[in-house]
């Protein structure tokens, strides 16, 4: 099998959690060195200690996740809800790519893809907060990928939904008669991608193979969003 990230040292956040676990293991098969970091990224110093104690790294993965407190009405989100939801999704963006991006654009070389959500791209009834959220993390990298790509590096994110996750979709709510009928109306192709399946895109936009894609936010949802 090819190595496309031999050689190549990665940082995976959240590495435990949703997209985490695939990611690290995928990347590892392609011969990359991986970080799989476990830290909480929520307080100020955070971030910037995940990346100086990383050391030099080619590839961020930025997987940042948060329950998304499905079927919560807008009225009934409170401020710590809606903060919460920022600070465990937006603000520790910001602060990775700003503590990485010097040594990268020194080198001219880096990647950066960022697990985002289709829900930052589509509206969804109930997930108001977290919708908000992943949008934001949408205009953020369309941003500073534009600003990157002048260094010669590629940020950008994957517009995930429908995908594989015990959090998002546990086996009981799979039998349900509303999620079978959520399938059939609203997703075209019919099924949940496995979290393979989305590891690879990450691969693809994190290996040479992908340097023409500049600030992109890429629906990675069955057709659910365009």
């Amino acid at each position: 099998m090819e190595k496309r990230l031999k050689g190549k040292r990665v940082l995976v956040t959240q590495a435990g959690d949703y997209m985490g676990p695939a990611t690290v293991e995928l990347f590892r098969e392609h011969g990359a060195d991986v970080i799989a970091n476990v830290s909480d990224l929520t307080p100020l110093p955070a971030a910037e200690n995940v990346i100086r104690e990383a050391g030099a790294i080619d590839i961020l993965v930025a997987n940042l996740a948060a329950p998304a407190n499905v079927g919560t009405a807008s009225l009934d989100i409170d401020d710590d809800m809606w903060a919460r939801t920022f600070d465990l999704m937006v603000h520790p963006l910001h602060r990775l790519l700003r503590s990485v991006l010097p040594a990268m654009y020194e080198r001219r070389s880096g990647k950066i893809v960022v697990y985002g959500s289709a829900t930052g791209l589509k509206g969804l009834e109930g997930v108001s907060a977290y919708s908000a959220a992943r949008a934001a993390q949408v205009g953020y990298v369309r941003s500073v990928g534009r600003e990157a790509a002048r260094f010669n590096v590629q940020v950008n994110l994957i517009a995930q939904n429908f995908v594989e996750n015990e959090d998002y979709f546990p086996k009981e709510f799979q039998q349900t008669d509303y999620f079978k009928e959520l399938m059939s109306r609203d997703v075209p192709i019919g099924r949940l991608a496995s979290a393979r399946e989305d590891a690879m895109f990450a691969l693809f936009l994190a290996s040479s193979e992908s340097v023409f894609f500049v600030g992109q936010a890429i629906p990675f949802s069955g057709g659910w969003a365009q």
